[in-house]
Formats: C-alpha cells, sequence, structure tokens
C-alpha cells in the first residue's frame, strides 16, 4: 500500500512538471505563427526538430527549452514555431508538405536546428528577414538563451 502511494506522487510529480513546461505555446501552423509574431512585433523562433528520434533535439529540449528560464525568456521575446520531421510519429500530409517547403527555403541538412526570422506578408505571400541560426548549445538554459540573445542583438 505504502509503494502504491509513493508511486501515485511520483506520478503526479511528473505529471505537474510535464503541464508546467508545456504553458508555451508552439505553432505548428506558418500562417498562424506569422501573423503572432507581426501583431506582437516579435521575431519567430523555428525550430526544427526529429521530436521521435533525434537525440539532440530532445536534449535541446530537456536543457533549455523545458526549463522555467526558457519559457520566461521565450514569452518576452520570441514567437515559437516547431517543425517536425518524425519518423514514427504521423503528421497529415499539408503539415509535411508545410514543414518541407520551409526546410528547403533555410536549407536545413541537420537537426536541431533554429533560425530566428523577422517575418512580412503581402497578401498571402510571406517573406522571412534571416536574424541568425544556432542549435544545440552546451549549458543548459542560461547558455542557450545567452547564444539566442546573442544573434537577436546583430539585428539592431
Amino acid at each position: 500500500m505504502k509503494n502504491l502511494i509513493v508511486i501515485l506522487l511520483i506520478g503526479l510529480t511528473f505529471g505537474v512538471k510535464a503541464q508546467e513546461s508545456s504553458k508555451l505555446n508552439w505553432y505548428t501552423d506558418l500562417v498562424a505563427a506569422v501573423d503572432r509574431s507581426i501583431a506582437e512585433d516579435k521575431p519567430l523562433l523555428l525550430f526544427f526538430t526529429g521530436s521521435d528520434w533525434c537525440g539532440w533535439c530532445k536534449r535541446l529540449q530537456a536543457e533549455a527549452f523545458f526549463q522555467p528560464e526558457f519559457e520566461k525568456w521565450a514569452t518576452e521575446k520570441v514567437v515559437l514555431m516547431e517543425l517536425d520531421f518524425p519518423r514514427g510519429t504521423p503528421q497529415t500530409e499539408e503539415l509535411r508538405q508545410q514543414n518541407m517547403n520551409i526546410q528547403r527555403i533555410f536549407g536545413v541538412r541537420g537537426y536541431p536546428t533554429i533560425w530566428f526570422v523577422n517575418p512580412t506578408k503581402e497578401g498571402d505571400d510571406i517573406n522571412f528577414a534571416k536574424i541568425g541560426q544556432t542549435g544545440y548549445v552546451r549549458g543548459g538554459a542560461e547558455a542557450w538563451i545567452a547564444e539566442a540573445d546573442r544573434i537577436l542583438s546583430s539585428q539592431q
């Protein structure tokens, strides 16, 4: 009985942690992400990932993106968009095509790759002013954020 209570408490703790890390809104629809980026006058962070197979992507998320420091930083600084290239997780054909088209535009060949861009729209046409790119950065959330801030400051 004691073991069952301990297991339930551990499960609840991990459940709360998972919910805490999901407070951020990661867009998967390009038009919605661009519209929000323009409306809030924030750059778009494009996260190219292989969510179900890329070890470095999972490590980046665990060490940086799922940390409270990143959540605070991202909420203030950027609009988040995930472009996923899974091997075993089903995607709609529309989402797969959208992600492949954006991958081609940015010449992404490895994961994780993160591009910072300022999008603009003219009618249905979307253009991107590239700010800079990064990937996994050793040192956790603080090191990753420092690199991202360095990139974002280059646009000013």
